[in-house]
C-alpha cells in the first residue's frame, strides 16, 4: 500500500511539473487520465500492477 501511494504522489508531482512548464497541455493530460481509468478496469490491470511491483522490487534491491 505504501508503495502505491508513493508512486501516485511521485506521478502526480511529475504531471504537475510538466503542466506548469508547458511540456504537457491540459487536454492530453485529461485524455491520459481517462485512458488510465479505462485501462484499470480491463483484464490487463493485474499484469500492469505486477510489472510495476517487480520493477519497484528490482530498484529497491539495487541500493
Amino acid at each position: 500500500m505504501a508503495l502505491t501511494v508513493s508512486l501516485v504522489v511521485l506521478a502526480g508531482i511529475a504531471v504537475l511539473i510538466l503542466l506548469r512548464t508547458g511540456y504537457l497541455r491540459i487536454w492530453p493530460a485529461l485524455a491520459a487520465v481517462l485512458f488510465g481509468f479505462t485501462l484499470a478496469s480491463t483484464g490487463i490491470a493485474p499484469a500492469i500492477s505486477g510489472a510495476i511491483s517487480s520493477v519497484a522490487v528490482w530498484i529497491s534491491q539495487l541500493g
